[in-house]
C-alpha cells in the first residue's frame, strides 16, 4: 500500500484549513459573494437578453442585402439587423400591452364595483343560514372597541414606510440593473465577432486540441438546443394564444382578445403557463358571468389537452429532440429548484445533458 507523502499531507492539511476559515468567516465570505453577485448582475443579465436578441437580430443579418459583399452594407448590417430585432421585440410588448392592459384595467373596476355588492349579499347570507348571531356581532365590537388601537399606528406606520421604502428602492435597482443589462447586450451584440474571434484565441492558447474539439462539440450542441426551444416555445405561445383567442370568439366569451394574448405571454413557460393563464382568465370571466367562466373552464381544459398531446410535443418536442416525459421531469425539477426561471432553462439544459448521453451511448456501438 503506497503511503501518502509529505506533499499530499499538506495539501490535505492546507485543504482542512481552507474549509476551517471558510466555516468560520462564512458571514463575510457570503458578503463578499452577495457583492461580487451584485455587481456583476447586469452584466450576466445583458448575456442573457442578447442570446434571445441575437436570433432576431441573426434572421434579420440573413435577409437583409443577402447577396451584397459591399463593405458599407457589410459595415451597417449588424446595426440595422439590431435596430429592426429591438423594434420587433418593442412592436411585440405593445401591442400585448395595448390588448391586455386596457381590459385588465376594466375588469379591476367592475371587480372593485362588485365587491360592496358581494359583501353585503354574503352577509344577507349569512343572517339568514342564522350562522351569524347577535350575540356574535356584539362580542365582535365589544373586541374592536376595547382593541387598543392608538397604540398600534406607530408600528403600523413604520411597518407601511419600511415597506414602501423598500418597494421603492427595489424597483430603482431593478429598473437600473435592467437598463445597465440593455445597454451591454446592445454592446455585446455589436461586437459579436470580435468577441467569438477573442474567444477563440483564448481558447485556442489555453485548451489543449482534444479539450478543444470537447468543448466546441458541447457548446455546438448546447447552442443548439437552447435555439430551437426559444423558436418552437415562441412558436408553441403564438399558436395556443391564436387558437384560444378564436375558440373564445366563437363560444362569445368575454375578454377574447385579452386572454388570448395573456395566454399567448404566459405559454412561454413551459407547460405550466397556460394553466397560469387559464385561472386568470377563469377569475376574469367569473365577474361577469359564471356559466361562462365555466365554458371557459371546459374550453380551457380541451384546449391545454390539445397542446399537451399534439401542440407541444411537435412543435417544442420534436424540435428540441426530447421526449414528453424528460421534458415533464426537467419542468419538475427546474420549477421546483429555480422557480419560473429554472422552469423556462431546464428544459433545453435536459434536452442538451440528453443529446450528449444519446451521442455518447450510441458512438460506442
Amino acid at each position: 500500500m503506497n503511503q501518502p507523502t509529505g506533499r499530499t499531507i499538506a495539501l490535505i492539511a492546507l485543504a482542512a484549513f481552507a474549509v476551517y476559515l471558510g466555516i468560520y468567516y462564512w458571514p463575510s465570505i457570503a458578503g463578499f459573494i452577495g457583492l461580487v453577485a451584485s455587481a456583476v448582475a447586469p452584466l450576466v443579465l445583458g448575456l442573457v437578453l442578447a442570446y434571445p436578441l441575437n436570433i432576431l437580430m441573426s434572421f434579420y443579418e440573413r435577409h437583409f442585402l443577402p447577396a451584397s459583399t459591399g463593405r458599407v452594407v457589410a459595415r451597417v448590417r449588424p446595426g440595422i439587423s439590431l435596430v429592426l430585432a429591438l423594434l420587433t421585440l418593442v412592436v411585440v410588448a405593445t401591442g400585448i400591452m395595448w390588448l391586455v392592459v386596457p381590459q385588465l384595467v376594466e375588469c379591476v373596476k367592475l371587480l372593485i364595483d362588485e365587491v360592496p355588492v358581494a359583501t353585503v349579499s354574503l352577509f344577507d347570507w349569512l343572517e339568514e343560514s342564522e350562522l351569524i348571531t347577535p350575540d356574535l356581532v356584539s362580542s365582535v365590537n365589544a373586541s374592536l372597541e376595547a382593541f387598543d388601537w392608538k397604540s398600534h399606528v406607530s408600528d403600523l406606520a413604520s411597518m407601511v414606510m419600511s415597506g414602501i421604502v423598500g418597494a421603492v428602492s427595489g424597483v430603482v435597482s431593478g429598473t437600473a440593473t435592467f437598463f445597465l443589462a440593455v445597454i451591454f447586450s446592445i454592446f455585446v451584440l455589436l461586437n459579436k465577432k470580435r468577441l467569438a474571434i477573442q474567444r477563440d484565441l483564448i481558447m485556442e492558447r489555453y485548451l489543449s486540441a482534444q479539450m478543444l474539439a470537447r468543448v466546441r462539440y458541447v457548446l455546438g450542441i448546447a447552442d443548439d438546443c437552447f435555439h430551437r426551444f426559444l423558436v418552437g416555445q415562441c412558436t408553441e405561445a403564438v399558436v395556443l394564444g391564436v387558437l384560444c383567442a378564436v375558440g373564445m370568439l366563437i363560444l362569445q366569451l368575454p375578454y377574447a382578445l385579452m386572454i388570448g394574448a395573456l395566454t399567448a405571454f404566459m405559454a412561454l413557460i413551459p407547460i405550466v403557463g397556460a394553466l397560469i393563464s387559464g385561472a386568470i382568465g377563469a377569475f376574469l370571466i367569473l365577474m361577469v358571468s359564471p356559466v361562462q367562466a365555466l365554458v371557459f373552464l371546459i374550453f380551457i381544459v380541451v384546449l391545454q389537452q390539445l397542446e399537451g398531446d399534439l401542440i407541444y410535443p411537435h412543435v417544442v418536442g420534436s424540435s428540441i429532440q426530447l421526449p414528453g416525459i424528460w421534458v415533464l421531469a426537467a419542468v419538475t425539477v427546474g420549477g421546483g429548484a429555480f422557480g419560473i426561471a429554472g422552469m423556462f432553462v431546464g428544459v433545453p439544459l435536459a434536452a442538451v445533458a440528453y443529446r450528449l448521453l444519446r451521442n455518447d451511448v450510441y458512438a460506442g456501438k
